[in-house]
């Protein structure tokens, strides 16, 4: 499952914020590994919105083996600093998870199911 999330970073921590994820512990990444969380990354606008991105097979179960590392305690009490409130959600790096609405690859897979005859991957005619 793909999933994809709000955080809003103070924007005066913002630059310090972003430099801290350029060297992230050793056994944080290994731990967010272990418990599950694939293929993710972060990204920033400039107002210090975060839009993250994550694959796992079950999410909360992702967010609760890390919950249990000393490594997510450790980093979760440095970051806290940095976030703020998101549009009256509470404060602290809380998640608000975003709904899917398309998927190229789904639609492509889905579309293909339909009528295998098509080359829909391949075709090249606008």
């Amino acid at each position: 499952m793909r999933y994809c999330f709000l955080l809003q970073v103070k924007p005066e921590l913002l630059d310090e914020y972003k430099e801290r994820h350029t060297a992230v512990w050793p056994d944080m990444l290994r731990a967010l590994q272990q418990a599950g969380w694939e293929r993710y990354s972060l990204f920033a606008r400039p107002d210090g919105l975060i839009v993250g991105f994550t694959e796992a097979e079950d999410l909360d179960a992702a967010q609760h083996a890390m919950a249990a590392t000393e490594a997510n305690t450790r980093w979760q009490n440095e970051m806290r600093r940095y976030f703020t409130s998101l549009d009256g959600q509470a404060p602290g790096g809380t998640m608000v998870l975003l709904e899917p609405i398309f998927n190229l690859d789904d639609q492509l897979a889905a579309a293909d199911d339909r009528d295998p005859a098509s080359s829909v991957k391949g075709d090249t005619h606008s």
